[in-house]
């Protein structure tokens, strides 16, 4: 009977960093962690069990995996980070010593995360960047439409990427209804009607030949992707991942936004 081989442990390699906005990203994404455990409120969680100690935990442990890999020296390190003092014991504490061994291991978490951002740092500075600080968010690099900017900022940066996507997504509806004039409209309705390809009130070309009708359908639908996929479903129950695509979905309503804002008024509604 032949003997089953053990399937090998896996290479341990380091994340090749190939820009300096990947790396201010990694660090902005530790730095948001570090604020989240400062934030904390340790006593809540353990006397209300309210879980949030275990939801910091696991967000800790999965930045480092994203930024880093999951194969990383990084992650194989820290992959079993814990919000808790190793040197003391759990059988028999009180809450009050449950909490003084969390502080002490949130602490050590913070400093954790603090000499992978010195890490990241110097890999900043292996590619030339600049070593002072790093942008908090990208969002300010992308030159997003005010109207999609004052919504979803101070969202993003505070850790809420979603709840800013569909921030995003319900100023864009009511970006196209001030631009057009139709308050009585909402969602895919107000789209269809605003962009028709054959009586639209805003139009995003002179509207003269087959290719300008084909583009004003085409961007008819793209909003009304937006609307349907984005808006609708953020009122119930709105489709997540990761930070990188909420910032894909905000730079792509920003877009919207501008197509909105360069459009021809054509008529009142």
């Amino acid at each position: 009977m032949a003997k089953r081989v053990a399937n090998p442990a896996p290479l341990i390699e380091p994340r090749e960093f190939r820009s300096v906005e990947d790396i201010d990203f990694g660090i902005a994404k530790l730095e948001r962690r570090i604020r989240d455990l400062k934030e904390l409120d340790v006593r809540t969680s353990v006397v209300e069990n309210t879980g949030a100690q275990e939801v910091a935990t696991s967000n800790v442990r999965a930045t480092i995996r994203e930024i880093f890999g999951p194969n990383s020296p990084e992650f194989d390190e820290h992959k079993s980070i814990e919000l808790w003092d190793s040197s003391l014991a759990f059988v028999n504490m009180s809450d009050d010593d449950v909490i003084e061994s969390i502080n002490r291991g949130r602490t050590k978490a913070v400093g954790i995360l603090n000499g992978l951002i010195g890490r990241l740092r110097e890999k900043r500075e292996d590619l030339g960047g600049s070593t002072g600080p790093a942008p908090s968010t990208y969002l300010d690099r992308l030159n997003l439409h005010p109207r999609i900017l004052e919504v979803s900022r101070d969202l993003f940066m505070d850790g809420h990427p979603w709840d800013a996507v569909f921030a995003a997504a319900k100023a864009l509806v009511n970006y196209v209804k001030d631009r057009s004039g139709c308050h009585d409209l909402d969602g895919a309705p107000l789209v269809r009607t605003v962009f028709s390809r054959n009586d639209a009130i805003l139009a995003f070309n002179d509207l003269k030949d087959q290719t300008d009708h084909d583009e004003q359908e085409g961007m008819m639908h793209f909003f009304e992707g937006a609307v349907l996929a984005l808006r609708n479903p953020g009122g119930h129950s709105f489709p997540e991942g990761t930070e990188q695509r909420a910032m894909e979905y905000i730079s792509l309503l920003s877009l919207l936004a501008y197509r909105v804002q360069e459009a021809k008024r054509r008529k009142s509604p």
